[in-house]
């Protein structure tokens, strides 16, 4: 009988440890493929900083395309430092519930991270901060249409730090970052307001104060053409970026364990397709061409109202998602055309409208299934019948919309008046390549133009 007892904890003993140690490697196993997810997740969208230079620089002229790669690779280096030294801490610092922390986060200024998760985390801060940047960063590229082929090289410098410090952190931390909208169930999965809204609305300010490039209005009201100098570019930076959306809002899930990350790619493809295809037909119908701009505008827009409701809505939702952002990206654009505002890679409707657009849609067409699965908010009027989420998502707008407005207009306005906004006359007409860095992007080819 003791022979027995004794062999049955000798047993215990082995088997014990073991297990232990089993359910030590499956948590480290688990821990290790989220993390090198969302790794990956936040390469894809920094290399969307690679579609964004072409975008831009085959929606602008050639003399400026130097400039555009240039500054948007020294924008990205500064937004980093500040976002390093302030932004992430502004975003994500204290305690969630804090009475402090419903308006802006506080703490972990300079961030350094611990190398490996803690405290029941799933994955290392380390790689989530560097997720949590490529978002800030994209927000901020955005906010340089507004400013395109008429700004100062050094209004991007002062306006980044201000961007990166003051507008976009209070906004990801209202409601990312355990803020008043987030304690309200703001449901934003992937950013349609936080990244694309804010820097939308920057760009508005940006747009405004700094005036039309010269050329583009007649003196009786009437809209120029400025034709980009590359197409080509333009279609493939779309491209570029329609790839590393799948970074942007698959990524967002953090984790790989369920595989709903690839429900959240599976929408995301849905809703750019069918902003794609809706745009092309009409502006076809409307103008009796299939213009080539309008649809790459509509699979950026797709893809920007899908982002906030991704992991919120069934299939057919996210088509219609895209539809509706395809066809008000199209004729947002001649709006603000009509309006003089001169947006020339059309930041203000592929961005802004499309990202209040996707953020509304979230309170017409999120199920409860999905908003209790991601655990915010509740399901949307269709769903539910409440009408409390679109009135969430509506606030979430209105308020990020007003509070970026102001930021922007305050900030650049005295950014204006100290240093300037815009370059001269001659240096805008004999291009920003050659004004502001003394060497064009394409020399043999601006040589043959002189």
């Amino acid at each position: 009988m003791v022979r027995k007892v004794l062999l049955s904890a000798v047993i215990l003993l082995l088997i014990f440890p073991a297990m232990a140690f089993a359910d030590s490697s499956a948590e480290m196993l688990n821990m290790g493929l989220n993390a090198m997810w969302i790794f990956v997740a936040a390469v894809l969208v920094i290399l969307m900083q690679g579609g964004f230079v072409l975008l831009e620089a085959g929606a602008t002229r050639m003399k400026n395309a130097g400039h555009v790669a240039g500054k948007t690779v020294f924008t990205v280096g500064l937004g980093s430092l500040v976002y390093w030294a302030a932004g992430y801490g502004l975003t994500f610092g204290g305690e969630a519930g804090e009475t402090v922390n419903r308006l802006i986060g506080w703490g972990s200024f300079f961030f350094d991270p611990a190398i490996a998760a803690s405290g029941g985390e799933s994955y290392p801060q380390t790689v989530y901060f560097v997720f949590q940047l490529a978002f800030a960063l994209i927000s901020l590229s955005i906010a340089w249409g507004g400013f395109a082929e008429r700004a100062k090289l050094s209004a991007y410098l002062f306006f980044t730090f201000f961007f990166m410090t003051v507008i976009y952190p209070v906004v990801a931390h209202w409601i990312w970052g355990g803020g008043w909208l987030a304690m309200d169930g703001a449901q934003d999965y992937a950013g349609s307001t936080v990244v694309h809204l804010t820097g939308a609305v920057a760009a508005f300010a940006a747009t405004v104060l700094l005036k039309p490039r010269i050329g583009k209005y007649n003196k009786d009201g009437s809209a120029n053409i400025i034709p980009g100098h590359n197409q080509v570019f333009s279609a493939l930076a779309v491209l570029l970026l329609w790839v590393g959306w799948f970074g942007f809002n698959a990524g967002s899930s953090a984790a790989v364990g369920d595989g709903f990350f690839g429900y959240v790619a599976f929408n995301t493809q849905l809703g750019a397709a069918a902003g794609a295809v809706a745009a092309l037909l009409i502006s076809w119908l409307a103008a009796g061409k299939a213009d080539i701009t309008a649809t790459l505008n509509g699979a950026l827009a797709g893809l920007v109202a899908i982002t906030a409701s991704c992991a919120f809505v069934t299939p057919w939702a996210a088509v219609i998602i895209g539809l509706v952002a395809g066809v008000l990206v199209f004729f947002s654009a001649r709006f603000f055309e009509k309006m003089k505002i001169d947006d020339p890679i059309f930041a203000l409707s592929v961005h802004g409208t499309a990202g209040i657009w996707g953020t509304i849609a979230n309170g017409i067409f999120a199920t409860d299934e999905l908003a209790k699965k991601v655990g915010v908010g509740q399901g949307g009027l269709l769903d539910t019948g409440s009408w409390q989420q679109l009135w969430v998502q509506l606030e979430s707008v209105v308020v990020c919309g007003i509070f970026v407005m102001a930021a922007s207009f305050l900030i650049l306005g005295i950014i204006k008046r100290v240093i300037g906004l815009r370059v001269t006359e001659e240096q805008e007409i004999i291009g920003l390549d050659l004004s502001e860095h003394g060497m064009y992007g394409y020399p043999e080819q601006m040589k043959k133009l002189q």
